[in-house]
């Protein structure tokens, strides 16, 4: 998809601008808005001693709940497209694939983790396995093959397991603003390399 109106030196603005306006809102069911959520991402992946690309990513993962944001997408669109491939579709154009790929993969590493470990079954959330459901259940043997093809698929695991963590009412984060400087070296260092 294209973003015409978009580009390297004006993303991370207008991401910041959409977590500000829309990140207040409910995140289906869990005690957290989706701001605190994404946000609580990032934490842990600094915590983890993440690369800047995989906070990035771990901060992204949901943005494909706001793609009307972006413009191209009608009403209809985004009701038809799921979360995950719609955020790495907006994204891609000023992202580089480890980040994109693991907004992609971050619905798929959830179902791959419920069949391969029994522990991270164990911890979803209601409203996580409400989710799980909805999406396709734990990977069949085939769908394992395929998820573990990707070149990216380890990177997506820590994504998701961020992602579940990232569900603690009342816990303090930094900010998006904060995340901005870390956002716009990802960005940069993508165009560079992509140009």
């Amino acid at each position: 998809m294209s973003t015409p109106a978009l580009d390297s030196t004006t993303i991370v603005a207008f991401l910041t601008d959409i977590f500000e306006r829309r990140g207040a809102e409910e995140y289906l069911g869990e005690p957290v808005t989706m701001a605190e959520h994404m946000l609580q991402g990032a934490w842990f992946a600094e915590q983890d001693k993440a690369s800047d690309e995989l906070v990035a990513a771990a901060l992204l993962h949901d943005v494909g709940h706001f793609t009307s944001e972006f413009g191209a997408y009608s009403p209809d669109d985004t009701e038809d497209k799921h979360h995950d491939d719609a955020g790495a579709e907006v994204l891609a154009p000023f992202f580089p694939p480890l980040v994109t790929e693991c907004v992609r993969l971050h619905v798929a590493a959830k179902r791959y983790l419920c069949a391969t470990d029994s522990s991270y079954d164990a911890k979803l959330s209601t409203a996580s396995r409400h989710t799980l459901a909805l999406q396709g259940g734990p990977m069949k043997v085939e769908e394992i093959a395929e998820f573990r093809s990707s070149p990216f698929h380890k990177e997506a695991v820590r994504v998701r397991l961020w992602d579940e963590a990232g569900k603690v009412a009342g816990m303090q984060t930094r900010g998006f603003r904060d995340y901005a400087p870390l956002l716009q070296r990802v960005v940069d260092r993508f165009v560079a390399t992509a140009g």
